[in-house]
């Protein structure tokens, strides 16, 4: 089972597109939505419905997938409920990028302050980062900067935020979602 996470524009087409791309690694793939303006609801609400997803699925490796707001989500929901992640051109930074976008951009910092101590290193070998060197809505060297000691990065030199086209990093995809458990 792949968990995709959309951006913060949950209704572009492009969410489809990209389901359908993901069918070719596993045919149980699962969109879910949330509202993008109250973070500590989106969080509690992603947790909630991650958690039912896994109790109904028998995949012993399920992947959790998202593009930008939603590779944020994706870090630590994944993390949170023990999946692997893969995150595309995430926006680590909403609090600064998204004010005048959301409701309550504050509380991503309150969040980030209440997740677990030092998570990223706990969840080491279980994320993996693509960066589109074309982003034009954030600064991909600082998310880089942010990630590189932790997870690998993988760099595409034709995509931009949106990431439209995932297919050609498909193969990595599925070489590590079932790649054994460390």
């Amino acid at each position: 089972m792949i968990i995709y996470l959309h951006g913060f524009d949950s209704n572009s087409p492009g969410n489809h597109e990209k389901v359908l791309q993901l069918q070719f690694i596993d045919r149980d793939v699962r969109l879910l939505s949330y509202s993008t303006r109250h973070p500590k609801h989106d969080m509690q609400f992603l947790l909630n419905e991650c958690s039912k997803l896994l109790q109904q699925s028998s995949d012993p490796q399920p992947l959790i997938c998202g593009v930008g707001l939603g590779g944020y989500w994706a870090e630590r929901i994944g993390f949170l409920c023990g999946m692997r992640q893969a995150i595309f051109n995430p926006n680590l930074f909403p609090q600064e990028n998204m004010v005048g976008k959301i409701d309550r951009p504050e509380e991503y910092v309150d969040i980030t302050t209440k997740c677990v101590a030092d998570f990223r290193e706990k969840n080491r070998h279980q994320c993996r980062v693509f960066l589109s060197r074309h982003d034009d809505a954030l600064d991909v060297q600082r998310s880089a900067d942010t990630l590189q000691p932790w997870y690998p990065i993988t760099w595409d030199e034709q995509q931009g935020h949106k990431f439209p086209v995932i297919s050609h990093h498909l193969p990595q995809l599925k070489m590590f979602k079932d790649a054994a458990l460390p």
